[in-house]
């Protein structure tokens, strides 16, 4: 296996198996967003003149969100340098920080909200720190007033009397 970045076949086997999107932290957040009502794209470009795809992208709000992996992405908590290859994984792992900094800044300089999160952390969390960045620039263009009424909308479950009004005819 000259020219591969794997150490054997069944590491190359094992490596080429990960996903890069739809993962199963990527699942679970979206499930819970979907849930509570927010609305996205999914692995989905923010600006398109910038090659980078985030794992959430709300237009309306100009929010994308990334939940990153611990290995791919190096936490600090989690990530442990593999004991074969380590030179190449090393080097692969800063390419991906520096890439996710440049991302972070090139959106931001653009006018979006960077949210990033990993894959450990809880998708509730999640889930309730990008509602509440939501409804945060929902509220910042209706008023400090709005806000107030779409997190009191979305919490308000309809009574079984109410009906639609009477049309006229």
């Amino acid at each position: 296996m000259s020219g591969s970045w794997a150490s054997d076949p069944r590491t190359r086997t094992a490596m080429r198996g990960n996903r890069s999107r739809d993962t199963a932290p990527e699942l679970a957040v979206r499930r819970l967003a979907h849930a509570a009502g927010l609305r996205y794209l999914v692995d989905a470009r923010p600006e398109a003149a910038i090659n980078r795809r985030a794992d959430l992208v709300f237009r309306g709000p100009r929010i994308a969100v990334f939940i990153d992996g611990c290995f791919w992405h190096g936490c600090s908590e989690h990530h442990r340098a593999p004991q074969r290859n380590s030179d190449y994984w090393s080097n692969k792992v800063a390419r991906n920080i520096a890439r996710d900094r440049d991302t972070t800044a090139r959106l931001t300089e653009a006018g979006w909200t960077v949210l990033r999160y990993w894959e450990h952390q809880s998708p509730d969390y999640i889930v309730t720190d990008i509602r509440s960045a939501v409804l945060s620039v929902r509220g910042r263009r209706l008023g400090e007033t709005g806000i107030q009424e779409i997190a009191e909308d979305e919490q308000r479950e309809p009574e079984e009397h109410e009906s639609k009004p009477e049309q006229q005819e």
